[in-house]
């Protein structure tokens, strides 16, 4: 969802944090009664004291979850069919998020990002489309699988994450897709510990990379052809 640069009322944090507990999703410290991610966006878009929401909002209200959470939200729109330009919005949050879970930082955005809101009702109307998807999601994510979801090994999914974001950035048609999914399974990977989403999140990646390295194999097998071209029609003919 590309959002608006129009000001919030939350002033977005002047530089980064200091170095600290984990904030990935994984290890950081959690709300005493966690909400599934469902839930925390009908209550965000439901929250009728509030006429815009920022990033800088969602940074302060999500706390120890905020990087995974974020990925999620970011890279959901790129794996859908999305107007050109999408994945150049989107793709700069998702840089600066997952290099962070993979340096084990907490979480910071720059003031030109973690300013940018929403009207609170375009905000719920999302939520209200994404909403059926994500519950169903939900259910089918559980804690199992815990050394997928170690220190370590988040850090590891840090690093991927950032590899596909860097995709993203690519002006590639449709080379978005599979990218922005892989990078959402893995969040919510992260987010409820679940090993086994983390595996295909992983396995999304790859065919994501698979994909993209295609299409760019395919453009400058193209493009050397279209250069050799000229050269055979200007050599002299043998007879």
């Amino acid at each position: 969802m590309p959002w608006p640069s129009t000001p919030s009322s939350s002033k977005p944090p002047a530089g980064p944090p200091p170095a600290g507990p984990s904030s990935s999703g994984g290890e950081g410290p959690e709300p005493p009664h966690k909400q599934r991610l469902s839930g925390f966006l009908a209550a965000v878009a439901g929250d009728d004291t509030r006429e815009r929401i920022s990033v800088a909002d969602l940074l302060a209200l999500l706390k120890g979850r905020a990087i995974a959470v974020l990925l999620v939200l970011f890279a959901f729109p790129n794996a859908l069919p999305a107007p050109p330009g999408t994945s150049g919005i989107l793709g700069l949050p998702l840089i600066y998020l997952s290099f962070q879970m993979m340096a084990d930082r907490p979480p910071w955005l720059p003031g030109f990002i973690a300013g940018r809101s929403v009207a609170r009702a375009d905000f719920a109307s999302v939520v209200a489309r994404c909403a059926p998807f994500l519950a169903k999601a939900e259910r089918l994510l559980s804690p199992r699988l815990p050394a997928l979801t170690r220190p370590v090994a988040v850090r590891l999914t840090g690093a991927l994450c950032l590899g596909l974001s860097l995709v993203l950035l690519l002006p590639i048609p449709l080379g978005n897709m599979l990218p922005g999914l892989a990078i959402c399974v893995l969040a919510l990977g992260v987010l409820e510990r679940d090993g086994l989403w983390i595996i295909v999140g992983q396995l999304l990646a790859l065919a994501g990379f698979a994909v993209v390295w295609g299409v760019i194999w395919a453009f400058l097998r193209a493009f050397a052809l279209l250069l050799a071209a000229p050269a055979e029609a200007a050599a002299p003919m043998v007879i």
